[in-house]
Order: structure tokens, then C-alpha cells, then sequence
């Protein structure tokens, strides 16, 4: 099979991790940073034109109020901290998700990294931040109805956050559960899944590498039959 042009990972198990060892929460949100950086040195490695991060869901609004502030300042640092070297690498970053309600700091580092990225061609990173999928399909709907289009899946595309995303070829999951979590739920109609039980902290090039060449191996069909 070809190289994944499209992996997407939802990265779990942080505070777990954090349980495991007697920390905080907090802290295995901070481990994962190491992990993301892991990662996108991974798909830089592997020659992944595409990787998306699901770092925050319409769901996880339900978590305690101390723990999302602590998520949005840690993803505000990564933006401003991280952004520099992911542009000289040749990184583009894409942020998708609904922006409303986020931190004002947030999304001014939201607009730093996509504007400083904008002519990065060797790896889109898609992060999702306050994103659902059904809320993404929804979102497109309205689009649809209120420009007067007719019906189709192309036409419904051009209301995602980001209708040029290729869908994905491969959805990585860590720490062994076995579910989609509203991610991306119209595009990974035919995704591949591969999932591991180690916590996301943990997750490393060599998962990463392991999670490509067991896709490679697999054979898809789109609803057709075998070819061989």
C-alpha cells in the first residue's frame, strides 16, 4: 500500500500517565508536549505530507474549569515557543475547531502561528482545538444552506474548517481505547485505525514509525473486493 498521505492521532492518556506516577493531571498534559514534538519529527521523517493532532474536543469543556485554563495557557505556550523552529523545518500550521470562547491570548497565538507558517510545504499540522466533528458537519450544513447550494459532498466540504485537508489515511490512538471520540467523523469514513495501549506521554517515532508500517501492510478496499 502507498505512504499515508494523511495521519491523525488522538492523543489520550495523559492523566492517566499522571495517575500512574502520582502527579497531577497537569503534569501529564506538560509530558505530552515532549510527545507532540516526538511526532511531527516522526511524520517529518517518514515524509507524512499531513498530521493532525485532536488536542482539544467540544467535550472536553466538561472537565474541571482549573484544569481547561491550564490546557489553553499550555497550548498558547506551544504556539508561541514551538512555532520558530516548526517554520524553519518548513512546517505550516492549521488550527481548526470553533474559536469562539477561547482566551483572547489564545487566539492571538493561534494567528501568530498560521500567518508565521503560512509558506511552510513540507508537513501540515492540523491541531484540533475545540473541535467536534459533528459540530464541524453541522457547521457545514448551515454554510450550505445559507449560499443556496445544492446538496452534494462537495459542496459540504467547502463548509469544513478546512476543505482542503485530504481525508485521513491513518487514525492513531493511544492508550488502548477503542474509539473515535467525535474526531474528524465525516473524513475517516475509510480511515485505518491503529491503536496502543501506551499513554500519549510515552508515544514515541518508533510508535509512530511501527503505526506506518502496519498500515502499509493492510489492504483497502473502499467497499470493493480484494485485488489479489
Amino acid at each position: 500500500m502507498p505512504d499515508p498521505r494523511h495521519v491523525a492521532v488522538i492523543m489520550d492518556g495523559n492523566g492517566r500517565w499522571a495517575k500512574a506516577r502520582g502527579l497531577p493531571r497537569g503534569a501529564g498534559h506538560a509530558a505530552g508536549r515532549e510527545a507532540i514534538r516526538r511526532t511531527v519529527r516522526a511524520a517529518i521523517q517518514e515524509g507524512v505530507p499531513w498530521l493532525s493532532l485532536f488536542a482539544f474536543s467540544t467535550e472536553n469543556w466538561r472537565r474541571p474549569e482549573d484544569e481547561v485554563r491550564l490546557l489553553f495557557r499550555l497550548f498558547e505556550e506551544v504556539l508561541w515557543e514551538e512555532t520558530p523552529e516548526l517554520v524553519a523545518e518548513g512546517v505550516r500550521i492549521h488550527v481548526i475547531g470553533e474559536r469562539s470562547g477561547l482566551p483572547q491570548g489564545l487566539l492571538a497565538a493561534i494567528d501568530y502561528a498560521e500567518t508565521a507558517s503560512a509558506s511552510g510545504d513540507r508537513l501540515h499540522l492540523v491541531a484540533a482545538l475545540n473541535y467536534g466533528g459533528r459540530r464541524e458537519i453541522l457547521r457545514a450544513v448551515e454554510r450550505l444552506v445559507a449560499a443556496g447550494l445544492a446538496p452534494s459532498e462537495e459542496n459540504l466540504r467547502k463548509g469544513f474548517y478546512l476543505p482542503e485537508m485530504p481525508d485521513p489515511d491513518l487514525i492513531i490512538r493511544t492508550s488502548g481505547e477503542l474509539r473515535v471520540s467525535n474526531f474528524l467523523i465525516w473524513q475517516a469514513a475509510y480511515a485505518e485505525l491503529w491503536v496502543t495501549d501506551k499513554y500519549w506521554p510515552d508515544f514515541n517515532e518508533e510508535d509512530f514509525a511501527t503505526a506506518i508500517r502496519a498500515y502499509k501492510h493492510r489492504e483497502r478496499r473502499f467497499g470493493g473486493i480484494p485485488q489479489r
